[in-house]
């Protein structure tokens, strides 16, 4: 038996480009609605640190007094524990949406990709199309590709060095952080976490782009182990396009038994991650959906029905019905709803004031000279509200005992006084060695800001 096979048929074609990719620009529904929420989150991620709460930077994350600012409420290392609730929210959110709708994570809101886009967009304006772009850079070098190459690159850090601006404003306060850029007064810590803000910004934005996502992100690793044969990823309708081949726009198909697929090549052209998705689901999809915008306009203007290529699990594909309450989705969103559960609970169960009860281990007691036995203390009390406060402290569990603490303790928001007291108590009258007590911290401004610490009074 003789088979007549091409010698082009035996070429493998690759999944992903080889060298640069560069991506041609594309209009459609899944690009306007990806911009439009890359803006609103760009706009939100810049506007944050210029939002005021009682005359102050409503969020702000000083490292340097330790002190997390949210609005009203401040978080100290103490309550760290929420960043693990905001972590872990974060981690079983991002699952729950994966196996549900695939990569959108990456494709419509990862900074990565956003940044990416962004800076393809300016790419774009400054060299021109994907072709102009690709004979711009196998030109010689003369002054207008020089010009060109100058203007983009200069737009590129522009972009980057305001980017890390806006990330630094939200560790040190958005007013100063900018008085002292236009004045030169940056100290050295805070040029240099901006200029490498920016510098990595820049390298990823600019030049690594789709390698960040397919080499050093580990999210296009591990994804497959959350999909399943019902996760909504970017399908190409193999039985409905094949045999691809060109034709002219009123031939028919059929009488030239082709599919709908006229090989025109855009899918592959507008995807960011420079891969075919006619040749199967690949890890480097960031299920973006350009290529959806690309195949519907090119299948607009045969006539073809739209939709070759679409969002679509395993299951739709084989004309099955999808399960959107399967177990692992059900399981992942109640997981995330649970612990959203907790850390409000938390939050709200939070304290604004922060005690501890320090002893000198070397002089657990002494007897004045009237013969009464003394303890002394140290109370480390943390402001954590963003207003100064009046403390006073009372004490429990010896009746008789004197307290000898200063009247009242001034203690400015978000800061921490150490209050020495003296518990005095006849020895005589007590019964052991070791009698439990307590002392109550309250503020005068508000007696809902009170705490109560429990130590020991001893005696010989």
């Amino acid at each position: 038996m003789k088979f007549d096979i091409k010698e082009e048929d035996m070429i493998i074609k690759p999944y992903k480009q080889e060298g640069p990719i560069y991506v041609r620009e594309q209009k459609g529904f899944f690009q306007k609605i990806r911009r439009n929420l890359g803006w609103f989150l760009m706009l939100t991620f810049v506007l944050i640190p210029w939002i005021p709460y009682n005359e102050q930077q409503a969020i702000l994350l000083d490292f340097g007094k330790q002190q997390f600012r949210i609005f009203g409420a401040t978080f100290l290392p103490q309550d760290f524990m929420i960043l693990a609730w905001i972590f872990m929210v974060g981690a079983f959110a991002l699952f729950f949406v994966t196996t549900w709708l695939g990569r959108v994570w990456c494709g419509y809101t990862c900074p990565q990709t956003i940044w990416m886009l962004m800076f393809t967009w300016v790419e774009h304006r400054v060299e021109g199309t994907r072709n102009q772009r690709i004979k711009l850079d196998k030109s010689n070098w003369d002054s207008k590709k020089v010009a060109k190459k100058t203007a983009k690159h200069a737009i590129w850090l522009i972009i980057s060095v305001f980017t890390a601006t806006s990330f630094m404003a939200y560790f040190i306060p958005a007013k100063e952080l900018y008085l002292d850029m236009f004045t030169l007064e940056w100290t050295g810590l805070t040029s240099f976490w901006v200029f490498l803000f920016a510098l990595c910004t820049y390298g990823n934005a600019g030049f690594l782009r789709e390698k960040m996502c397919t080499v050093a992100c580990p999210y296009s690793r591990f994804q497959s182990v959350m999909f399943d044969k019902d996760t909504l990823v970017v399908t190409y309708d193999s039985e409905r396009g094949e045999n691809r081949g060109r034709r002219k726009r009123k031939e028919d198909p059929k009488q030239l038994g082709l599919g709908d697929c006229v090989d025109c090549n855009l899918c592959v052209e507008v995807c960011p991650a420079g891969i075919d998705i006619r040749n199967g689901l690949q890890y480097e999809c960031i299920n973006c959906g350009l290529c959806i915008d690309a195949c519907n306009e090119t299948m607009n203007k045969f006539g073809y029905q739209p939709d070759l290529i679409k969002y679509q699990s395993e299951h739709q594909q084989a004309g099955k019905k999808s399960n959107p309450f399967r177990l692992k989705i059900v399981g992942y969103g109640a997981i995330t709803v649970l612990i959203v559960v907790t850390m409000v609970i938390w939050a709200f169960n939070r304290t604004p004031i922060e005690a501890s009860v320090i002893r000198d281990r070397n002089a657990l007691y002494r007897v004045n000279y009237e013969g009464l036995v003394e303890n002394p203390y140290t109370l480390s009390v943390i402001n954590k509200t963003q207003h100064d406060l009046t403390y006073t402290v009372s004490l429990k569990g010896l009746p008789d005992a004197k307290l000898t603490v200063p009247i009242t303790t001034h203690i400015a928001g978000g800061d921490m006084a150490l209050i020495p007291v003296t518990v005095t108590a006849d020895g005589y009258e007590l019964k052991g060695k070791r009698t439990p007590i307590q002392f109550t911290i309250e503020s005068q401004q508000d007696a809902k800001i009170s705490i109560t610490k429990d130590s020991y009074f001893y005696k010989n």
